[in-house]
């Protein structure tokens, strides 16, 4: 074997690989890995957060205008009150509205990265298409 003819084997040999050996985890697990994290807090930290996050009911009942507040039209939403509408067990119910939310943050932010993303206009996309022979 020539010195070239080794190099190309060991190249192909350590596709895939990381220094020290080990195998390089791909962009798509780690977004699956992700995901399974969010959704396991999400459906699990939810039950543990307080059902008043902001305090604003407890402001309001030390200033005194407690008394004063109305109830928004989002009342007999599905996911009010921080709880899962139908669902008596409440760690359940905390848990589905918790892993509701975040499946619903994920897909406005990620349709919003999706309608925003960097687009090649056609001319760059022309030019990077052009090949030796179109020369």
């Amino acid at each position: 074997m020539t010195m070239g003819q080794n190099e190309g084997q060991n190249e192909g040999q350590n596709e895939g690989t990381a220094a020290g050996g080990a195998r390089r985890v791909s962009g798509r697990a780690w977004w699956a890995i992700g995901l399974l994290v969010a959704l396991l807090v999400a459906g699990v930290g939810s039950y543990y957060a307080s059902s008043h996050p902001d305090g604003l009911q407890y402001v309001a009942g030390k200033t005194g205008f407690g008394d004063q507040a109305k109830h928004s039209d989002a009342i007999d939403s599905p996911l009010s009150g921080y709880r899962t509408r139908g669902v008596e067990n409440p760690r359940t119910s905390r848990g589905l509205a918790g892993v509701a939310g975040l499946l619903l943050v994920l897909a406005i932010a990620g349709g919003g990265f999706w309608l925003l993303r960097r687009r090649p206009s056609e001319q760059a996309a022309g030019v990077a298409s052009t090949t030796v022979d179109d020369v």
